[in-house]
């Protein structure tokens, strides 16, 4: 397990941008383990630090930006796909899915995808980038078990909407936050400020989130709503 130190200053920008960088990850999950610790002061930090009262935060590089920057809307939008995918996953337990360690392992990735975002290139050192450099590895696992599922579900003649049950519901609402996550990373990549495969990890995110939504419809025996042009 990789450990270093880091300062109380900076140490806020891992607690309150969407926990950036995981303490308890293995690669099992396809995340690093890492834990963080200030320098001889084993004293827990407070939730609140009161360093963003001025409508200021800061990115994983130490550089100060504005609240409403590009980088923390993408941040925000992360951690909100991470959290509706975590609601989706409740649901999917409660019916005794057999995808849900896939759930987990997406959400740590996810943690990862922040970490990235919040490390701009243009402000960061080799140092950083190395610790938040992200792979194409977890794109190759989503392509896998998207052609799984595909192979078991009916083929799509029409428009669906989202329905199928509280399962399938859930994990298309994550799938429409998935697309403004996306969308939101999207400028960011082009500018060179974070990883390619970050963009396209997200693009191939919400296609596995349509899939295993219909998935979960069709193990659960729940009929999918047409689309139906209103008369």
């Amino acid at each position: 397990m990789a450990s270093f130190v880091i300062k109380p200053a900076h140490l806020r920008c891992v607690v309150r941008t969407g926990r950036l960088i995981s303490e308890c990850r293995t690669r099992k999950t396809l995340c690093s383990e890492r834990s963080y610790a200030t320098e001889g002061d084993n004293r827990i930090p407070k939730i609140y630090t009161k360093t963003g009262d001025k409508g200021f935060s800061s990115t994983f590089t130490g550089e100060r930006r504005p609240k409403e920057d590009h980088i923390f809307e993408a941040l925000g939008n992360t951690d909100e796909l991470s959290s509706a995918i975590g609601l989706a996953r409740e649901f999917c337990l409660d019916k005794g899915h057999t995808f849900t360690y896939q759930l987990d392992k997406i959400q740590c990735i996810l943690q990862d995808v922040g970490s990235n975002i919040a490390t701009p290139r243009s402000s960061a050192r080799e140092s950083h980038m190395t610790r938040t450099k992200f792979t194409a590895q977890p794109i190759a696992d989503l392509e896998t078990w998207i052609d799984a599922f595909t192979k078991e579900l009916p083929p799509l003649t029409n428009f669906i909407l989202p329905s199928g049950g509280k399962s399938s519901a859930a994990l298309h609402l994550a799938r429409t936050v998935c697309r403004r996550a996306e969308r939101s990373v999207a400028p960011i990549v082009r500018s060179g400020e974070a990883d390619p495969d970050v963009a396209k990890f997200l693009n191939r995110l919400s296609d596995y989130l349509f899939t295993v939504a219909r998935y979960a419809a069709m193990k659960e025996g729940n009929e999918e709503k047409i689309y139906k042009r209103p008369e």
